[in-house]
């Protein structure tokens, strides 16, 4: 399985399994065990690179001195051959949780001295919580076994960037949060928000050779992370420092574990169990500058806490600037990370929507910020984007140091998807926010770059609605077009971004019935949309632009398969489909950014395995293996085969496709029978349904019950004759189903047969109609969607005016003439007609 696969199967086990536990006590240890298994098995991979074999690890003992210093000394840390994480596996029924307990504290003695930031106390909270997994040792040895059995098939190497582990720890992390309510906000930052934070930072840090990043509140230490891995697109990764502060322990150890399986150097992490607040970064007075000053800090603090300002007036993070309210500890934080960049840095902060415009203390710092020149860029998050909490949220960009005094202002509110509870940023979305950033553009209804004196004029209130306006139009309707019938040119106007695009159309749809007004010129607007010579060269400059992608996409994903540096390319494909769209009107590129990601998402991990495991898992196939009850017990039995890359049903549709034709045209009759039967009994009169050959339900036929009828003659002719079609259809449709049975399972194995042959030509094809057929198409019907966007909206034209109050008024009046005769022909008593009487004068509106 993939490594999206993986982490689905490790993640519902494990929720499973944890039973009662809390989500957010319950991630520490399933995450401690994986990171215990990390160390364990890169003991392994170090020694056997350095003469090894695996025959000589039950030597790895702690009297080996030698052996002992020199793991120390190069990985940081020595692992016994009895504590490995393998040689648990293999103890079988004799582990036991006292292994467990016994190995963290041998742990916790043997690591290097060099390595004490990095290592020291790491396991603290996986080892204080084993009481929590078990009332009794049995119990809690069964659930540690559980976990060690659920987590062994992670691989662990980070061979041609195969990050399967740091992919499933970031996955399992996601997951316990969506699950952890409110304590979510104290370790996780979604990963989305990470990677547009990432984006902003790294185009700023692109030109450099070497960077220090900083999170002072770096929960599982994910944003820094993606940060790193962003600006490593730009330089070597190993001239990364990271440096991360974290207040509680638990979430702290979840920092330094993340860094270290991300294969970060110990030498570059920098990490500190502290308040960020009350204690700041020591001064190092053997460095210069003495204060931490880092490229880029990055931080998504818990917000609106309080803290306490006492004595802080001096402090140098936030002199010139002001405190923040002892309620609200918001822009302490600002001024904190405001204060550890370079002059040349950035910093980005995640806060509550509120400090773009509270007054007081943060009024004041807030115009502070603004006169200093501090505030580069704000940008409106949706709501519910972060688990815990619904509440608004900005992301908010500034500098030390600036070229330019305006602010750009963005308001990204309104682009998002739905995903359970939450809302998540699409990668269209980080992306259209991020080159909105990096080139400062200016959008209607999504952004604009703000001066100073405009501020200013408001008070340095930096509401988003004050300076754009994201709200879409109101629906309005005109008076006279309501009463008198036409289409307002107004409305008309509206839709100009397609008239730009197709002028001479406009004139071809509508025809003017006043200097106002206009009407649908011929009742099919469709035929006249896409026959127009306007909307054809539309269609055809964009084939023209993308007339050689397929190949072009080919070249780069199937040609160069194994020299192709998977994490970079998206960003080549994506920027190749930029230049095609940039001459062609109407189309968002943003769109087909996101067709682009979404498709790149099963394309790469397709090709992670091929990089990883070698051309040949192409033609691989694994047996497929289900969980089925057997006696009382769930036991995991084989059903067939699927491929390793390629899917069964598409090798059956370009290879196989007689053999599946074949089966379809019988699965096609069996659901005609159907019908015919069902149809068959509905002609069953009510008497008949009351027989045996009907079931309780009176729903079906029962077979074995309609030959004993037919056998016995005793039912009237008609109802015989239909017996006997059911007989032969029933007869009929269980030989089809046996044949598809047999002819399913057959083509079954050949296609795992074909699998297993594929020449390298042959996969080759098979690997561009999985990938690049689907993805291309989709990209093609982007066209076709703003014409039949453009023909809707004409259409709704002309439906909301079609029917005027005057026709409406002649209808009801119609009606009511219609009515009142009809109660002419009515008789009664008398009180009956003079009711009748007294209704034909309100309908006549007397």
């Amino acid at each position: 399985m993939n490594k999206q696969q993986l982490a689905n199967k490790i993640w519902e086990s494990a929720n499973k399994m944890r039973s009662k536990i809390e989500a957010n006590e319950y991630k520490d240890y399933i995450l401690g065990f994986i990171f215990y298994k990390f160390l364990s098995d890169k003991e392994v991979e170090y020694l056997k690179r350095n003469g090894w074999s695996t025959e000589e690890l039950p030597e790895l003992v702690e009297d080996d001195t030698e052996t002992v210093d020199q793991c120390k000394g190069s990985i940081g840390y020595f692992i016994a051959y009895e504590n490995l994480f393998s040689t648990w596996l293999s103890m079988g029924k004799s582990f036991d949780v006292s292994n467990v307990t016994d190995a963290l504290s041998a742990f916790s003695r043997l690591i290097g001295d060099n390595y004490k930031k990095v290592f020291d106390k790491i396991f603290d909270t996986l080892q204080t919580g084993l009481s929590k997994l078990g009332e009794t040792s049995g119990a809690r040895t069964k659930a540690i076994s559980d976990l060690l059995t659920l987590i062994k098939d992670i691989p662990m190497d980070q061979k041609q960037g195969y990050d399967v582990l740091g992919f499933i720890y970031e996955y399992l992390i996601s997951n316990f949060a969506a699950n952890a309510g409110k304590k979510a906000g104290e370790f996780y930052t979604p990963h989305e928000v990470s990677l547009l934070m990432s984006e902003i930072v790294a185009n700023h840090l692109k030109e450099r050779d070497t960077i220090a990043i900083y999170d002072p509140t770096s929960g599982s230490g994910s944003l820094l992370i993606n940060i790193g891995r962003s600006a490593a697109k730009f330089m070597d990764s190993n001239r990364i420092q990271y440096y991360a502060q974290e207040l509680k322990e638990n979430t702290y150890n979840l920092t330094r574990m993340n860094l270290v399986m991300r294969g970060i150097e110990p030498s570059n992490i920098f990490t500190r169990n502290a308040d960020t607040l009350e204690d700041d970064w020591p001064i190092d007075t053997e460095s210069y500058p003495p204060v931490l000053r880092v490229d880029a800090v990055v931080s998504n603090p818990p917000y609106s806490q309080q803290w306490n300002p006492d004595g802080k007036e001096s402090e140098s993070r936030y002199a010139g600037y002001g405190l923040a309210p002892k309620s609200k500890a918001d822009y302490a934080f600002l001024l904190h990370d405001l204060y550890h960049i370079k002059p040349d840095g950035i910093m980005t902060i995640v806060l509550p929507h509120g400090v773009l415009f509270r007054g007081g203390e943060e009024g004041e710092i807030r115009k502070n910020l603004i006169e200093r020149n501090n505030i580069d860029a704000i940008i409106g998050l949706p709501a519910n984007i972060f688990f815990g909490t619904g509440i608004p949220t900005i992301i908010m960009v500034l500098k030390q140091n600036r070229d330019n005094s305006d602010v750009l202002i963005i308001d990204a509110s309104k682009g998002f998807e739905k995903v359970g509870k939450n809302n998540k940023l699409r990668s269209s979305d980080i992306r259209r926010i991020a080159d909105t950033i990096i080139y400062r553009l200016d959008i209607p209804k999504y952004s604009r770059n703000v001066s100073r004196d405009e501020i200013r004029n408001n008070d340095y209130n930096l509401n988003i609605p004050r300076y754009v306006d994201s709200s879409e139009a109101a629906e309005t309707w005109d008076i006279y077009a309501s009463m008198f019938g036409g289409i307002p040119n107004s409305e008309i106007d509206a839709l100009s971004e397609y008239w730009d695009a197709f002028p001479q159309l406009r004139g071809e749809l509508f025809r003017s019935v006043s200097s106002e007004y206009s009407d649908i010129a011929s009742a099919d607007v469709k035929k006249i949309m896409y026959s127009h010579p306007n909307v054809s060269h539309f269609f055809s400059m964009y084939n023209d632009a993308f007339l050689d992608f397929s190949e072009y996409v080919h070249k780069e994903l199937i040609d160069n398969l194994t020299s192709m540096v998977a994490s970079k390319e998206e960003a080549v494909l994506s920027a190749d489909i930029f230049k095609r769209l940039k001459s062609i009107d109407l189309i968002d590129p943003y769109e087909a950014y996101q067709i682009l990601d979404d498709n790149w998402t099963k394309i790469s991990a397709d090709i992670e395995v091929i990089q990883t495991e070698g051309f040949d898992s192409v033609r691989k196939v694994n047996p497929n293996m289900v969980i089925k009850k057997k006696n009382g017990k769930e036991v995991e039995v084989q059903e067939g085969y699927f491929g390793h890359v390629l899917p069964f049903e598409l090798v059956q549709n370009v290879y196989l496709s007689e053999e599946l034709s074949n089966i379809k045209v019988k699965e096609t009759r069996v659901s005609e029978i159907d019908s015919e039967i069902e149809e068959l009994f509905e002609n069953l009169d009510e008497d008949s349904k009351e027989k045996s050959f009907v079931n309780d339900d009176k729903t079906a036929f029962v077979a074995a019950e309609v030959k004993k009828a037919i056998k016995a003659k005793d039912v009237e002719e008609d109802i015989l004759i239909i017996l006997k079609s059911f007989d032969k259809l029933s007869n009929e449709e269980k030989n089809l189903k046996k044949a598809i049975k047999e002819l399913s399972a057959a083509l079954h194995l050949k296609t795992k047969e074909t699998i297993e042959n594929l020449t390298d030509e042959q996969a080759n094809e098979l690997l561009h109609e999985k990938w690049i057929t689907p993805f291309v198409h989709q990209l093609n019907s982007l066209p076709e969607n703003i014409v039949s966007t453009l023909c809707t909206k004409v259409n709704a034209l002309e439906d909301k005016y079609k029917i005027t109050f005057a026709q409406v008024d002649k209808e009801i009046k119609d009606t009511e003439n219609e009515l009142s005769a009809m109660i002419d022909d009515l008789t009664g008593n008398d009180f009956d007609m003079q009711g009748l009487e007294e209704l034909k004068k309100l309908l006549g509106g007397i």
